[in-house]
């Protein structure tokens, strides 16, 4: 299992952001015929035939490419040797994938015929070093998969190569191996400009989920994760002595009304069912004790759950802003990022995948989940098409939930035949 067909060419983003390395990795995976300890397939026997054909043949390559991805990690918008890595083992069974404009990503048809449904995995690492002590663990400084998109890019590739052996599928299965999840606003975004989008009825996706164990894949209707904005807020001041507040414009002090109020004021003026919350990260101000600043700087993020609250939160967060800091006579900047939009399952496409994962898995497959206020831009999506999105049960057991974007998250490799089996029921659910 040696992936062979390197590509020094892959094309660079055409605003020149980001370029491919000049030189393509020779193998991507270095032993050939990896031998690995095969792990339980929990949905073993539950079909069709040539599912459980493939996975009974084919379960350990699965481990060994996320294994191998997870040796090697990119960062956003970094991802050429898992691009290319992906190209080579879908090529290798006759597909015809390509590659995003900007270079990483990759999209693939399977099957054909007029309904298309999308079935979506990221890829990008995060700017953290490992520390789980695995024989695999990250190989790159300063980068680690502690996400989960190793193992949700090896489900995907899992699920082509099943898919792309199947006797005969009943419509079109598109492949989106999305870069830069990581980063704002998200490489979703890139993947909807570039047409990935186009003639699709419904999308899917996986995410790993420490706190769900193995087996069982969590599902929820309505708002998944939340819309998540970034806030920074300038303010300057003439500056003065500490004793002499009236002759300047006190700057710390407009700094701890914005703090305090701001939060305040938007639970007031937006519906306390939203699920929206403001919280301030950083604040930096002046250095002496008796001396009035000249500059300050307030950081923060605003989720929401709520789409509509979404919309409305930008011009509210400016008009509260302006009228909290006017008495105080600082002036102010503010710089209001929109992040991603909330993750919103919509019912029928939640139906539909909790009948794929109870004939992948059974009916106790099928677990609740709980609204999250973190962000996903899988929502992205979710404003061209319908679809949903599940959790991925990835705890053994047993031992403590080691939790995402931490230096020690690990996973159990069983949830890797789990999400295969699921995204591949859940594509023919829809297009049946």
């Amino acid at each position: 299992m040696t992936v062979l067909d390197s590509r020094p060419d892959i094309p660079g983003d055409p605003e020149g952001r980001v370029v491919a390395p000049k030189e393509a990795p020779t193998a991507l995976i270095s032993e050939a015929g990896v031998s690995m300890t095969p792990v339980d397939d929990l949905g073993a026997g539950r079909g069709p035939f040539w599912l459980d054909d493939w996975l009974r043949a084919n379960a350990t390559d699965v481990l060994a490419w996320r294994r191998h991805i997870h040796a090697h990690p990119e960062l956003s918008r970094h991802e050429f040797a898992t691009t290319e890595m992906v190209l080579s083992l879908l090529r290798s069974v006759g597909l015809k994938p390509w590659v995003l404009p900007v270079g990483t990503g990759v999209v693939c048809d399977i099957g054909s015929g007029d309904r298309c449904v999308a079935l979506r995995a990221d890829m990008d690492a995060l700017p953290l070093t490992e520390a789980t002590g695995l024989p695999y663990a990250s190989k790159t400084d300063g980068a680690a998969h502690m996400c989960g998109h190793d193992a949700h890019t090896a489900i995907l590739l899992g699920a082509a190569r099943a898919l792309a052996g199947a006797p005969e599928l009943p419509g079109r299965v598109r492949l989106i191996f999305q870069p830069a999840e990581e980063v704002m606003p998200g490489g979703a975004l890139d993947m909807i400009a570039a047409g990935a989008m186009e003639g699709v009825e419904r999308i899917y996706g996986l995410h790993c989920d420490p706190r769900l164990e193995v087996g069982k894949i969590g599902l929820r209707e309505g708002a998944l994760t939340s819309a998540a904005d970034l806030i920074e807020l300038r303010l300057t001041s003439p500056g003065g002595h500490t004793s002499r507040p009236h002759l300047t414009a006190d700057l710390v002090h407009a700094l701890g009304t914005v703090i305090t109020s701001l939060p305040a004021v938007l639970s007031r003026r937006v519906d306390p069912r939203s699920g929206t919350v403001l919280v301030w990260g950083a604040v930096h101000a002046g250095q002496a004790a008796n001396a009035v600043p000249q500059d300050g700087v307030l950081r923060g993020t605003l989720r929401t759950a709520d789409h509509e609250v979404w919309t409305m939160l930008e011009p509210l967060v400016a008009s509260s802003v302006e009228s909290l800091l006017a008495p105080t006579g600082v002036g102010f900047s503010l710089d209001y990022r929109r992040g991603v939009p909330p993750v919103v399952s919509d019912p029928e496409s939640t139906a539909l995948m909790r009948a794929g994962v109870e004939a992948a898995l059974g009916e106790t497959g099928v677990a609740g989940t709980e609204q999250s206020s973190g962000g996903e831009d899988f929502g992205w999506y979710l404003e061209h098409v319908q679809g949903a999105f599940a959790r991925l049960g990835v705890w053994p057991g047993e031992g403590p939930m080691a939790d995402i974007h931490r230096p020690t998250f690990t996973l159990d490799e069983r949830a890797l035949l789990c999400g295969v089996r699921t995204l591949v029921h859940t594509a023919l659910a829809t297009l049946a």
